[in-house]
């Protein structure tokens, strides 16, 4: 890939905590990074700076088209305008 061409939307699954011991949320994190140790260390600080304690990182890999259902659209804009975008959501039992 050269420098004039985008850059895919990457997408990070796994598992945060607000607090150690709490309550699992389940994470799908996009952004676009140069490769996938700096997106891993944009995804990590991005959740901390919004007050995730721990975190889980469980999938790493590029998006292969723009979602289709909220809030993952929105995320995915987000990334596309430079942000790291965070979307949280119940982990089943």
């Amino acid at each position: 890939m050269n420098d004039n061409e985008e850059r895919p939307v990457t997408i990070i699954t796994g598992r945060v905590w607000r607090r150690k011991g709490g309550t699992p949320e389940g994470v799908h994190i996009m952004l676009v990074a140069p490769d996938d140790d700096s997106a891993v260390r944009s995804a990590l600080e991005a959740l901390a700076k919004e007050g995730y304690a721990e975190a889980e990182l469980d999938q790493i890999g590029d998006m292969q088209g723009e979602p289709d259902e909220e809030p993952h659209i929105s995320a995915y804009q987000g990334a596309l305008e430079g942000e790291v975008s965070i979307v949280t959501f119940n982990e089943p039992l």
